[in-house]
């Protein structure tokens, strides 16, 4: 039997309308910016948290949207599926402003027309999150 973790992540666009994807220390997929809810933490909550540790991006759990719920394969965990709460961030970034931090190693801004091109995406973002973007 699969372990089955908990996870909030957030789709965050710069001004071009780029999808923000971060790659963390000690990994090789890239994934939306986010992680596990603390105790009595909600999964928006988790999200803003998540953001503001991880990019230095400020965004009010009341503000974020969300896009839906998913199980899948966790990219970077032997034997164990996510289930992902998935938000979008109001607005758009300027993408200078955006930074690593915490445990992040990479920043990319991912074109969505392009996204098909690149292998070392969590099957979070190519299973659900940019099927549901592209219809």
């Amino acid at each position: 039997m699969k372990n089955v973790i908990h996870v909030s992540a957030v789709c965050l666009y710069d001004h071009d309308g780029r999808l923000l994807t971060v790659r963390k220390q000690g990994t090789g997929k890239f994934m939306h910016p986010g992680g596990k809810p603390e105790p009595g933490e909600t999964a928006a909550e988790a999200g803003s948290r998540e953001l503001a540790e991880e990019v230095g991006v400020d965004v009010p759990a009341e503000a974020l949207d969300l896009m839906g719920v998913w199980t899948g394969t966790a990219a970077n965990e032997s034997n164990t599926d996510i289930e992902a709460t998935v938000f979008t961030a109001p607005g758009s970034w300027d993408a200078a402003s955006v930074v690593p931090a915490a445990e992040i190693a990479e920043l990319r801004w991912l074109d969505l027309s392009q996204a098909a091109g690149h292998n070392d995406l969590a099957p979070l973002l190519t299973e659900f999150v940019l099927p549901r973007l592209k219809a």
